[in-house]
């Protein structure tokens, strides 16, 4: 197994190779240079496996023996034994053809360590093996920052920065991530969105002399490892439905704002996963909604929203689809991300747009949507969403095909979203990990929004 470009400049690379380049050096993102096939026999064979067992399997068809399979198991062991559930990520029934996989049992309580518990491991792992620096550097609209710093927090050999925009984060989002006091963390609070984040770690990343001079290294969703991790847990909630319901048609949710959660469902459905729909999320921050619905990737107004998570215009992962949407042509795909940065749009049409519909439906769920979501599901069900939740399970409630069950992805603990739920006079208590955060120091330094700002920042942080 190799690893591609889907600008089509880069010469093919190994996995420990794909996973420190992070973006690729061309400026696209790396893809497997083919997408393993899993016949029937293989996919009855794993629905008997516990979640680390399923993780090793799935690992195993993407590292091609570059890690020992027996160290590959340790870091897949120790990764999620972090978990506070036995099954790593539980599925929930709440009625006939209705379940929830929750996502947020991991040590932040969001769904962002599922990928990024690996991914710290798997950083140390390379630094002791190969004697190397690794500086992280991420961006994050809530969740993968402080997912990020848990897994690396205290670690030898690395470094992280994580950049958020100021004031743009739940409250415990913000302290999960400033309250880390160990030497190896900088949290700069970027004055913007993030968008604006994003992009800076895009074109940090993409100054090529500039990240292997200070051994930068990605956290964030365009490292094709978190891809990996994420196609797992599709695996797993699919096979215990099938198991309860013995239904062929099983279709998921997913509230999405970078692509990357939902990417890791197409990807393990073109691996050969039978899923009957992969539905498409966002709050009112839609853009992905709209290039599904009309055609057309282009950002419109940002919106603040009760799921902050989602507020982002321009998906980093998108690219990634495009390169499967036009049958693997680098050539189109560059083209078409020339023209995005020139115009700042992409518009398909005719069959391209039926091929996006045949992949995907989508819908964009409103401020006032979400909340009612959360209120109908805790009278109806008992059970309370976080707003992220909230979006896909809003988009789950329309009309499904008969027979259809659906899966809805839980990203994140309700508690991480306390000033949502509160609108809706639900009350929750806070597990004790995010109560204790109230009473602990903030460590941040809040900084501007341009690029020269940040690389002053991380040239004295990384020296």
């Amino acid at each position: 197994m190799k690893y591609i470009s889907t600008r089509g400049q880069v010469s093919p690379t190994g996995f420990i190779d794909a996973i420190l380049m992070g973006l690729a050096d061309d400026g696209g993102l790396l893809v497997p240079e083919h997408i393993p096939q899993l016949s029937d026999d293989t996919l009855k064979q794993w629905q008997k496996l516990t979640y680390p067992e399923l993780a090793l399997e799935v690992f195993s068809l993407y590292v091609n023996n570059e890690i020992p399979r027996a160290d590959l198991k340790k870091l897949v062991d120790d990764s999620y034994a972090t978990f506070r559930h036995e099954d790593v990520t539980p599925v929930r029934r709440l009625d006939n053809g209705r379940y929830v996989l929750e996502l947020f049992h991991g040590p932040t309580f969001a769904f962002k360590d599922v990928a990024l518990q690996f991914l710290g491991n798997l950083y140390s792992y390379v630094s002791r093996k190969t004697n190397s620096i690794i500086h992280i550097l991420g961006a994050t609209s809530g969740d993968t920052g402080a997912s990020a710093i848990e897994g690396v927090r205290g670690k030898e050999g690395i470094r992280i920065c994580i950049l958020h925009p100021h004031q743009k984060v739940s409250k415990v989002q913000e302290l999960q991530m400033t309250t880390v006091n160990d030497a190896n963390v900088l949290n700069l609070a970027v004055e913007g969105t993030f968008d604006d984040c994003q992009r800076i770690i895009k074109e940090l990343f993409a100054d090529v002399s500039f990240k292997h001079r200070y051994h930068l290294r990605a956290i964030n969703s365009i490292n094709i490892a978190r891809i990996l991790a994420q196609t797992v847990y599709y695996f797993y909630a699919y096979f215990q439905v099938a198991n309860k319901e013995h239904a062929d048609k099983i279709s998921f949710s997913v509230p999405t704002g970078n692509f990357g959660d939902i990417f890791a469902g197409y990807l393990a459905q073109r691996m050969g996963l039978p899923i009957h729909k992969l539905i498409l999320a966002t709050n009112e921050n839609n853009i992905l909604a709209r290039f599904v619905n009309e055609g057309v990737y282009q950002p419109g107004a940002f919106r603040g929203t009760y799921s902050p998570s989602m507020d982002i215009q321009v998906a980093s992962n998108f690219e990634r689809y495009l390169f499967y949407l036009y049958a693997e042509d680098a050539d189109t795909v560059t083209s078409l991300m020339a023209q995005f940065k020139a115009e700042g749009r992409i518009v398909i049409t005719g069959d391209v747009l039926k091929r996006v519909q045949a992949d995907f439906s989508a819908y964009s769920v409103e401020n006032e949507e979400c909340l009612n979501t959360i209120s109908a599901y805790y009278e109806k069900y008992s059970y309370l969403l976080d707003p992220h939740t909230a979006c896909g399970a809003a988009a789950s409630d329309k009309p499904a095909a008969e027979g259809e069950v659906t899966v809805v992805l839980s990203t994140a603990h309700p508690a991480k979203f306390d000033e949502a739920i509160r609108l809706r006079n639900i009350s929750q208590t806070y597990p004790e990990q995010i109560q204790a955060l109230f009473d602990k120091p903030q460590i941040q330094t809040v900084v501007g929004g341009s690029n020269e700002e940040i690389k002053k920042q991380l040239v004295t942080f990384f020296n």
